[in-house]
């Protein structure tokens, strides 16, 4: 039951009023002394009627619509912008709207900076829709620190609308980078995820801005991919970066998996022709021809009127190309 509705049943009507069914006061002093214990036996009497009655609200928190505009975004706020300008963001709007107002408050804390003004603790979404239907924002007020507000908002997340991977590693590295937590095992302790898990968020954030531009929206990154990337920049990082400069440069309608694999496999935005073929003549009238199939990614080599002694030759040239 909602706490106004609780208030409501709540009769105060008939504090300290006297019983008329016994008749006319008396102007006795032992009349007037016997009326006295009998109204305090009343007082007391309602007093335990409405304890009960208000023990149903013991640990009740207290909800109030607000104006959307007094309420800020928390430092740690960890929705990226694209997630309120896409199908999930607009049919939440539009049931908020149809509804007169959020039903599921948002909630949040005095604003430590400037009087007067509230800062997020969780319900972004809920907020940002609010804010642009200029309806008042149901919301819950409630004082906190940092960290308690980060585990929270991120725990509500997880169980609503899930942050994006990119978003929740960009989330975990600030609050590392800014000390919240002092290690990434603390933080996984204080806020229940996986540390696994956490690790691959952190890979994701920590990449390059030229890797994450390459991608046509950083919302798309995958935490399957944080190993193969960094994979990738460990091994060769100039070229990497210089694959997704490329990339981004050519501003070509690539999906995300397809960005990935031009990354790891190069190729640049143009794919290689499907067949490829070199042929060549040798100094004594040998000639020969080299296929490469980029659909098979196979390699073959024919060679006409080569002097057997020389095979070992040729295996070495190969091989040292392979190795």
């Amino acid at each position: 039951m909602a706490l106004k509705d609780k208030a409501a049943r709540i009769d105060l009507s008939n504090i300290g009023a006297l019983s008329t069914a016994r008749g006319q006061v008396s102007k006795t002093a032992i009349g007037m002394h016997a009326d006295a214990l009998f109204r305090d036996e009343k007082v007391a009497a309602e007093n335990i009627a409405l304890k009960g009655m208000l023990e149903e609200f013991d640990g009740a928190k207290a909800t109030k619509l607000m104006d959307p505009k007094i309420i800020k975004p928390s430092k740690w706020a960890n929705r990226h912008e694209q997630s309120f300008s896409n199908e999930d963001f607009e049919s939440l709007k539009k049931e908020i709207e149809t509804s007169g107002g959020n039903i599921q408050p948002i909630k949040v804390r005095p604003s430590k900076s400037e009087a007067g003004t509230y800062e997020l603790i969780f319900g972004h979404r809920r907020h940002r829709a609010c804010l642009e239907l200029g309806l008042d924002v149901l919301a819950l007020v409630e004082d906190m620190d940092d960290a308690t507000l980060f585990c929270q908002m991120d725990r509500e997340n997880r169980e609503r609308s899930a942050l994006r991977p990119w978003e929740t590693g960009t989330t975990y590295a600030r609050a590392l980078d800014e000390g919240l937590f002092p290690s990434a095992r603390k933080l996984a302790e204080a806020a229940s995820i996986d540390l696994s898990q956490l690790g691959k968020a952190l890979a994701l954030a920590r990449l390059p801005a030229d890797i994450v531009a390459a991608f046509p929206s950083p919302l798309d990154l995958q935490y399957r991919w944080a190993a193969q990337l960094t994979q990738a920049l460990q091994k060769d990082p100039e070229l990497i970066l210089e694959r997704a400069k490329t990339i981004h440069a050519d501003n070509a309608k690539l999906k995300a998996n397809q960005v990935l694999t031009r990354l790891l496999d190069g190729g640049g935005t143009v794919p290689p022709p499907p067949l490829q073929k070199v042929s060549f003549k040798g100094k004594d009238g040998q000639s020969g021809q080299i296929k490469f199939d980029s659909t098979k990614k196979t390699i073959v080599i024919t060679l006409e009127d080569i002097d057997p002694k020389r095979f070992g030759e040729f295996e070495k040239a190969i091989k040292s190309l392979l190795c």
